[in-house]
This record gives structure tokens, sequence and C-alpha cells, in this order.
């Protein structure tokens, strides 16, 4: 396997990147470019934007002067922040509710709500849908959070046509900065298409109702993930903007800042990565990125450390060095999870089998799987001195509130979930 020579990803990741001449990835290529940007001229054309959707709202007869899809995560207490405090705008926070709630995440979501003075919409999918969509899409994609991907993507699209609410804030478009899928002149903006490519796997729920092997997955199951019609969509004038485009993001300040302003809270451990911030919320997470790894060989450490790196906070050998450590960590969630799935292990592991890349994963003659290659066998390849970026003051080390632990240490103990 193909590794690239500045950060720690493989050539097999989903989505696709690229692996230039110089061993150096389309996802490092993306970020290096961005002292190139101009952002005081796009901070204005934000600003220009902000009282044309200010005026369209109040036309359309919306108190509301735009609608925040939110989890109760890092991204959402900033965004909001930013609209409301720095904009001056009236957001409509909405949310899908996964029915998979860690403890963290009701605090912040409430605490967002609370701190920052915004109305919220939510949904909540009731246990039994959840369980059928996500032993569904386990079989049919190895993802099962689908449903919490779908939802996210699709029920503040639906709340903006209901409400006449034109102007959609979504934060950053991250897999596809992580992967260099785009240049950063594209301005790209929130569609369908990105929506049902990615969140949704190419699926649209008429496509899982019409779907021979769905035997228990009603219309009822979907109802929040069915997209507006293009003309709803129109009538309103609905359109989705990343806020990444209009200003140089950086998760790890913004997260510290909403630490010390609107208490927001951090995990207190986690297994499969060294950040403490980042996807907190959703008691499945760790389960949804251990189906990652088990597909494609590279798990949430290489993602964290990968852009780390980028912002040239951490060495690629620390990068390693987490990856080495968290990556293949079957999580102890794993079990709660299967649980309520009311699945066995066996079940589990039977499913992914036939989603295991054979550019990575082999089979050995006892019926064990074995990757075929890592990250830690590139280390010293020529090239990756060449590759190296400066190093920042701002190193990676660890955010500290009352959650906070070394990125260093490692992390251990058993995920519960909380069904709402």
């Amino acid at each position: 396997m193909e590794y690239c020579k500045r950060c720690c990803y493989p050539a097999n990741t989903k989505p696709m990147i690229l692996l230039d001449e110089q061993g150096i990835c389309s996802g490092c290529r993306f970020m290096e470019q961005r002292p190139k940007v101009d952002y005081a001229k796009r901070e204005e054309i934000l600003q220009k934007m902000v009282e044309e959707y200010k005026a369209k709202a109040k036309a359309n007869g919306s108190p509301y002067d735009c609608i925040i899809p939110v989890s109760g995560g890092k991204d959402s207490h900033y965004q909001t922040y930013f609209i409301k405090k720095v904009c001056g705008m009236n957001p409509l926070l909405v949310t899908y509710n996964h029915a998979l709630n860690t403890a963290t995440g009701i605090r912040n979501l409430n605490n967002l709500v609370e701190k920052l003075g915004c109305d919220l919409v939510r949904f909540t999918s009731n246990p039994e849908s959840v369980r059928r969509i996500s032993r569904y899409m386990l079989k049919k994609v190895g993802d099962v959070t689908w449903h919490y991907h779908a939802g996210i993507k699709t029920f503040p699209i639906q709340i903006a046509v209901k409400y006449r609410i034109p102007l959609i804030v979504w934060g950053e478009l991250g897999f596809a900065d992580m992967m260099g899928m785009y240049r950063h002149e594209d301005m790209l903006e929130f569609s369908k298409k990105i929506r049902q490519e990615h969140d949704m796997r190419g699926f649209e729920p008429d496509d899982i109702l019409n779907d021979p092997d769905n035997r228990e997955i009603t219309r009822q199951d979907l109802s929040p993930f069915y997209y507006p019609s293009e003309e709803e969509m129109e009538e309103v004038g609905v359109r989705g903007i990343y806020l990444s485009n209009f200003f140089e993001w950086n998760s790890k300040k913004q997260t510290e800042r909403m630490i010390k302003e609107y208490d927001f809270e951090t995990a207190e451990k986690k297994e499969r990565t060294f950040n403490l911030y980042d996807k907190n919320d959703d008691a499945a997470n760790e389960v949804h990125d251990y189906l990652k790894y088990l597909k494609f060989g590279y798990g949430r450490a290489t993602d964290d450390a990968s852009y780390e790196i980028r912002m040239g906070r951490m060495t690629r050998e620390e990068g390693v060095e987490m990856v080495a450590k968290y990556d293949s960590v079957k999580p102890s969630s794993l079990k709660t999870y299967l649980e309520f799935m009311d699945m066995t292990e066996e079940e589990f592991f039977q499913a992914v089998e036939p989603m295991r890349d054979p550019k990575i994963w082999e089979k050995t003659g006892s019926g064990e799987w074995v990757v075929k290659d890592s990250i830690m066998n590139h280390k010293l390849e020529p090239g990756v001195d060449e590759a190296r970026l400066p190093q920042q003051k701002d190193r990676t080390g660890f955010i500290k509130n009352s959650h906070a632990e070394s990125f260093v240490r490692r992390n251990s103990g058993e995920s519960g979930y909380i069904v709402l």
C-alpha cells in the first residue's frame, strides 16, 4: 500500500485521495493552499450574504434568519456563536436525534441552547426504527450510523422548507477538505448530490423500501430522510453554505474558545483516538469508525493525526505513533451496540467480511484476517523528510478542561449509551 509522505493517509481512503509525483496526497496539497486564499475578501462576501438573507427571511415571513444544523459538538457551538454573535443573525437550531446519545452529547446540546440563547427543533427517531436501519445498513454498506448522517443532512432541509427559511449554515465540508476533493476556488455549497453520494452512501429512502432484501424497514422509519422536492426548494430559495469557505477554519483554536467562553465539554476518554474534543455526542461513533478500519485498514486516529500534521501541530512520526496505538483497537462500546441491534459479534464480523479491501487485508489459512501493510512500515521512506512541514508553537498536546487528558495517554473504559 502507498502512503502519503507528509500525513498518514493510505492510497485506499474513502472518499478517494490522489498521491502526486512527490508522494504527497491531495488533502495535504489542499491544506497547503490555504495561505493563498483571500479570506478578507471572502468575509466581505459573507457579510453581504448575511444582510441579503436576513431580508429574504423577513420577506418570507420567517422569524429566523437562517438554520444551523447542530449536534451539540464543538463545531455546532462555534457555528452558532459566529452566526449569532459575530454576524448578528437570529438562527434556528435544528438537530436530528439519532437516539443513541452520550451523556456528554446531551449535556453539550442543552448547553448550546442555554448559553447562546437559541431556539431548537429536534427530531427523535424511535429506537426500533434505528435498530432496523442499523442492521440493514451494516449488511449493505458496513455503516451502523447511516440514519444519523442521513438525518442531519436531510431533516434540517425539511425544516427550512416548512418554516420558509432560505439559508442553511454548515461548518466545514470535512471529508472533501480532508481528501482534497475540490479546489478552494470552487467555494463548494451544500447540495442534494453531495448529501446523496457521501452521507447517504448512494441510498435514498425509496431505494431501501424497494429493495427485495428489506423485510422490516417501513416508510415511517424513513420519514426524516426524504429530501424536499425541487419545486419546494426553489419556492423558498433554500441555499446551504459552509463557513469554512469564508475564514480560516481552525478546530483546535475554535474549540479552546468554546470551552473558555461557552463551557463546551470534551470527552473524558477515547479508545480509538487521541482527540478528546470531537465526535462525542454519538455513542455508536467508535463502532462506526471501527468499521472503517475493518474495511479499509485505517481509522479515526489516522484522520485526526493527518489533520494535526497538516496544521503543523504534530510531526509525522508522532502521527504514526498515534495510528499504531489507536487505529486497530476494538472499542468496548461494540458489545453495547450489538446488544442494542440484537446481533452477535460473529454476525457482525460476518457482515463486514465481504467489504474488506483486499489491497490491505488478507485471510490466513486459519481464517484470521490480517493487514498486509500499515503506515508503520513507511515511516522513513525516501521523500518523507522533503515533505515535512515546519512545526508551529501551538502543538497538539491536549485541550484543557475538566475532562481532558494528554494525547499520549492510552485511554480505556466502557462507553454506554442513552436512548432518548
